[in-house]
């Protein structure tokens, strides 16, 4: 059996292991593959029954002419990347891994606020420059500091993400309220459910960990930021297009967001006249949420459980069903 991983380097640059995918069959691992050149993608995986991809996309013209492919298994959790239907039509099955980075998503997200309360890596390149050395006082800051206990923070989307993040800024001392439309958490003291207005009124940072759907692409955009207080801080690291960025950058320089903290935006790699670059009062990171070695490990533990589930006649974690 033929195996094929079209775009292995992120998943595992190094300091994993495919020996679990070796097992099951005849395995090439492609660092990357081209996301434009359909036929470089096809002429990669035409041989292939299973092929395991990343955000390299399956078309349903690659998909046509990929005649012994069974499975597909997406090595992340949208899968946005397949023609789902062209795939159902040809009778593959597709899954993905529905949760792997739960809580380094989450720690992620608070480490982008603290990093925007406090500047520490400006004050530490500060000091590492002299200018610590060269003070008359003790002590410095080039930037506002600010405490969270007592403050709100607002989270979009109160799944196993959201709940995470909601989790440490309590932890913090904060109090925190959250848009979701199925509720599955009980409220408590310290946490409630709200409507998108209270939510955007009411909240000193709001976090975003809502899938992006036609609902969600562009809920922060000026009409929104407008109901917002002034000075609020956003942060996602979630999808990119869940925010209009030239909304969001006339906010950050009006000052009415004081700043934003974000691991997605709406193009990635990020183009290099990206309207948020450039721009002190945001910090910009290369989609790396995920990417601690213990959540890549859950990954691949669970790509490798999808195909052999598969191959037992029993797949597990199907998109398209």
């Amino acid at each position: 059996m033929k195996i094929v991983v079209l775009d292995g380097y992120t998943l595992n640059p190094g300091d994993l292991s495919w020996e679990a995918l070796e097992e099951i069959g005849e395995c090439t691992v492609y660092d990357r593959t081209s996301l434009t050149d359909t036929e470089e993608i096809r002429s990669r995986i035409k041989d292939a029954e299973i092929v395991f991809t990343n955000k390299t996309p399956l078309s349903a013209e690659v998909l046509k002419g990929c005649q012994k492919l069974r499975y597909i298994g997406v090595l992340a959790t949208g899968y946005n990347v397949v023609d789902i239907q062209a795939a159902k039509e040809q009778g593959i099955v597709v899954t993905n891994i529905p949760t792997y980075g739960t809580a380094a998503v989450g720690q992620f997200a608070i480490a982008l606020l603290l990093e925007l309360c406090h500047h520490i890596g400006h004050h530490n390149k500060a000091v590492q420059e002299g200018a610590w050395t060269r003070n008359p006082d003790w002590c410095f800051w080039d930037y506002p500091l600010i405490e969270l206990e007592g403050k709100t923070m607002g989270i979009i989307g109160y799944g196993r993400i959201g709940q995470a993040t909601g989790r440490i800024a309590q932890a913090l001392g904060m109090k925190v309220l959250a848009f979701d439309k199925l509720q599955t958490v009980k409220e408590t003291e310290q946490f409630q459910y709200v409507d998108l207005n209270t939510l955007f009124a009411s909240s000193d940072v709001i976090a975003l960990h809502c899938p992006l759907f036609p609902d969600t692409e562009g809920i922060i955009n000026k009409e929104n930021i407008a109901k917002m207080k002034d000075g609020v801080i956003i942060l996602n690291n979630s999808r990119g297009p869940l925010i209009v960025e030239e909304d969001l950058r006339d906010a950050l320089i009006s000052g009415k967001v004081a700043g934003a903290g974000l691991d997605v935006v709406s193009s990635e790699p990020i183009r290099a006249d990206h309207p948020l670059l450039g721009l002190d009062n945001c910090i910009i990171t290369p989609h790396i949420s995920w990417a601690p070695k213990e959540s890549r490990e859950r990954l691949m533990q669970t790509a490798v459980e999808n195909a052999k589930a598969y191959l037992k006649g029993k797949p597990i974690n199907i998109v398209g069903a």
